[in-house]
């Protein structure tokens, strides 16, 4: 399964804001990693500087430099709607002169196709692939004055999920869609104010964290202050992955610190499925809490059965057949003197399509285990998402097509106990209504079609950007 993406705002006069973008996106680099960009004003110009690449990679001291203004925006891209090319990086600036915005985007519209229609035929020009630039166009479509009242228009004409940061030559924005899919938080930081998709990003900048951003909520930030909006919002449905795997550990989302619940989550996985063995070992690292609590829990000692190679990120440098071949030992390495005649309860996130798992236990096969019992921290994945989440089609999600015990005997477990949704629900400790559980349940907060293309909007028009530049409007 792949993140969805990371956004950020800063509003802070005699702050170098594109620094302050520029670590707080690598705080969020979890969420996406095919692209970064970083847009700021100085209130005459919007500039954008986005790349192909981690945060790492794209940005420069020179790049930096250039993006000179009191206002910024960033965002951290895995393509949920587009493919994965220069064109399609965010933000993305849409209109002309003082009648432009910027605009960074988690999440994904499912009637994006016909609102494209709908806008190239009043003569709306798209370059990229993205329902992002949608989202934008339909602002700017709107015949109201002021920027609240033209993102209020988008937002009833919109459907899915998005939690926007936005950029105008004078203001800062922050969005959430009334479902509330996507998390979003509000913070301070030296007399300015952030607005971040996880609190951690806040962490590392030395933001307090003031509030989350509440479904269907609007906020303002300009040199008068904050201001919040509020349109009429219905059932909520925030993503129960943000909890299991999506958000970092160290992050706070509706008052709860994701660490502290995917320990229950372990917790509870030892109450659901107790087995006999001699080491618990969460896979690292999304499953190393939930490992952590399942050995409290059973009173089985924990151990590091795989140790996990943090460099193995993103890379342009293709890999020859024999390095692919590879696979997942390219990212993990077993502990065979840990693991000899051990009979292990293996901890995991989830399995969607199942092609990583049975690597992993192979792996720790060789090394000598003699049992292998795997649980899962999410219940059976049996439908694809359409909020924001690359997942899988629904004939590749195993669960769809088989059985518990046919998972089982296809990894290659000596047992395998996926999490129940009572289960999940009472680790996150808050009520079952407001979360979307759609990808265990088939049942979508809102009706969507079942199958969507990725690439429905992408045209392919000629590179308008240099790879390695500033682009400005």
């Amino acid at each position: 399964m792949h993140e969805s993406c990371g956004v950020f705002g800063v509003y802070a006069p005699g702050e170098d804001v594109a620094r302050l973008t520029f670590f707080a996106l690598f705080a969020l680099q979890h969420r996406g990693q095919e692209s970064a960009g970083i847009a700021t004003t100085d209130g005459k110009r919007l500039q954008v500087f986005a790349d192909m690449g981690l945060v790492s990679q794209v940005f420069s001291e020179d790049s930096l430099s250039q993006l000179t203004g009191d206002v910024a925006i960033g965002h951290n891209r895995y393509s949920t709607r587009g493919s994965s090319r220069m064109a399609n990086t965010q933000p993305i600036v849409v209109g002309e002169g003082t009648d432009s915005i910027a605009i960074a985007h988690n999440g994904s519209i499912i009637n994006a196709e016909h609102l494209h229609e709908e806008l190239s035929a009043l003569g709306y020009t798209f370059r990229t692939g993205t329902d992002t630039e949608v989202i934008a166009n339909l602002i700017l479509s709107s015949r109201e004055k002021n920027w609240v009242d033209r993102i209020r228009y988008a937002m009833r004409r919109l459907q899915g999920a998005y939690s926007l940061t936005l950029l105008t030559d004078h203001a800062l924005f922050g969005v959430r869609d009334p479902l509330g899919v996507r998390p979003l938080c509000l913070g301070t930081v030296n007399g300015g104010w952030v607005i971040a998709s996880e609190s951690c990003a806040l962490d590392h900048i030395g933001a307090s964290f003031v509030r989350e951003i509440e479904p269907g909520e609007i906020v303002a930030v300009t040199g008068n202050g904050v201001d919040s909006y509020q349109e009429e919002v219905g059932r909520k449905a925030l993503c129960i992955f943000e909890y299991i795997y999506f958000a970092r550990p160290d992050s706070v989302i509706n008052g709860r610190l994701l660490y502290s619940a995917r320990l229950a989550m372990g917790e509870q996985l030892a109450e659901e499925y107790p087995v006999d063995a001699d080491l618990v070992m969460g896979v690292p690292d999304s499953a190393t809490a939930a490992g952590i609590g399942c050995s409290h829990r059973s009173d089985i000692p924990q151990t590091e059965g795989l140790l996990k190679n943090r460099y193995v990120g993103r890379t342009f440098i293709e890999p020859d057949q024999r390095i692919r071949d590879l696979g997942v030992k390219l990212k993990f390495n077993p502990l065979p003197r840990m693991l000899d005649g051990k009979r292990l309860v293996v901890v995991d996130d989830s399995i969607v399509r199942g092609t990583t798992t049975p690597q992993v236990i192979k792996l720790l096969r060789r090394a000598g285990a003699k049992e292998v019992h795997v649980r899962i921290c999410a219940p059976p994945i049996r439908y694809p998402c359409f909020f924001g989440v690359d997942m899988a089609t629904r004939w590749e999600l195993i669960a769809a097509r088989k059985t518990v015990d046919e998972v089982r005997d296809f990894i290659g477990a000596d047992s395998l106990g996926y999490l129940s949704i009572d289960g999940l629900i009472k680790a996150v400790g808050l009520p079952k209504e407001t979360f979307c559980l759609a990808c265990f349940t088939g049942d979508y907060p809102i009706p969507v079609q079942l199958e969507m293309d990725k690439l429905a909007l992408e045209t392919m028009p000629p590179e308008e950007y240099s790879p390695f530049g500033l682009k400005q409007r």
